[in-house]
């Protein structure tokens, strides 16, 4: 599981996939995203710009991040 320490309130989710290096770009972020391809607390969501908050979990590509 990685650990990201969010900095404020909230990361946007596209920012999230790219910060911990599991996407490239934004791009690519925002396409996985559509897709339906990552999860936020056990649920998909398709929502680019979801404010993911500390406690929160994201699922992609058979990893987990843990909010903190």
């Amino acid at each position: 599981m990685i650990e990201f320490k969010v900095e404020g309130d909230y990361i946007p989710m596209i920012q999230l996939l790219k910060a911990v290096n599991l996407v490239q770009t934004g791009g690519e972020a925002q396409i996985v995203v559509a897709e339906g391809e990552v999860k936020h607390n056990g649920q998909v969501d398709y929502r680019k710009r979801l404010k993911v908050k500390a406690g929160d979990i994201v699922e992609f590509n058979g990893q987990q991040i843990k909010v903190i």
